[in-house]
C-alpha cells in the first residue's frame, strides 16, 4: 500500500495533468501551417473581411421605360414592298414624314436629296416616305429610280396617312420633333431638309 506522501504526490500530477488538457481546450484546435503552429481563429471572429463590411445590397437597375407613343405615331401600315410598317416603334425621336406622288416632277427633284440623307440619319431623324396619288407599280418604278429602297416607303394608295395629317398636295413634309409634336408642314427643297434634319439630329 503506497504511502500518503506518494498518494499525494500522485493526485498532484493527475491535477496539473487535467488543468493543462482544460488549457488547451480554452485556446481551441491549431493548424500547421509553413512556418509553425497556428491558433485557429475563434469561432465567434468575422471569417472574411467582407463579412465584416458587407452591407445591404444595392436594387437592380431597372430597365429603361419605353418612349411614349404621340397619337401623331399612333398608326400602322404597309410599306411598297408588303412589310407592315409601326409608327409607334418612332416614337422618341424626330421624324420625316415625305408625301410623294410618283408622276410628281418636284418630287422627283427632292428624292436624289431624300436618298443620300436618310441612311446616314436613320437611327437619329427617320425619313419615312409615303406614296400617293398614283398606282402601285409607277411608285416602285420611282422607288427603284431614285434608289429609295433604304427608307421606308409607305403604300399609301387609298390616302389614310395623307388624311390622318391633312396634307392635301405634294411634295409635303411633315417634321415631328421628338414628342410627336408638328413643328414643319409643306415644301422644303434638298438645301432646306438637310438643314433641318442636322439640326434636329443634333438636338
Amino acid at each position: 500500500m503506497a504511502s500518503p506522501t506518494v498518494r499525494r504526490l500522485g493526485a498532484a500530477a493527475v491535477l496539473a495533468a487535467t488543468l493543462t488538457a482544460t488549457a488547451a481546450c480554452a485556446v481551441g484546435p491549431e493548424r500547421t501551417t509553413s512556418v509553425g503552429t497556428v491558433a485557429a481563429p475563434s469561432a465567434a471572429a468575422p471569417t472574411t473581411a467582407a463579412s465584416a463590411s458587407a452591407g445591404p445590397s444595392s436594387p437592380a437597375p431597372s430597365p429603361t421605360a419605353p418612349a411614349r407613343v404621340p397619337k401623331t405615331l399612333a398608326f400602322d401600315a404597309k410599306t411598297l414592298d408588303g412589310t407592315a410598317f409601326s409608327a409607334a416603334a418612332l416614337a422618341g425621336r424626330p421624324v420625316v414624314l415625305w408625301f410623294w406622288a410618283p408622276w410628281c416632277a418636284t418630287c422627283a427633284s427632292q428624292a436624289w436629296t431624300v436618298a443620300e440623307i436618310a441612311p446616314t440619319y436613320r437611327d437619329t431623324v427617320p425619313i419615312v416616305g409615303v406614296a400617293g396619288l398614283g398606282q402601285q407599280k409607277a411608285m416602285k418604278e420611282f422607288v427603284t429610280e431614285f434608289d429609295l429602297a433604304g427608307t421606308p416607303q409607305l403604300d399609301d394608295r387609298a390616302g389614310a396617312v395623307w388624311r390622318r395629317f391633312k396634307v392635301v398636295e405634294q411634295s409635303t413634309f411633315v417634321i415631328l420633333d421628338r414628342d410627336g409634336k408638328v413643328v414643319h408642314q409643306g415644301f422644303l427643297d434638298g438645301e432646306s431638309l438637310t438643314r433641318q434634319v442636322e439640326t434636329l439630329a443634333r438636338g
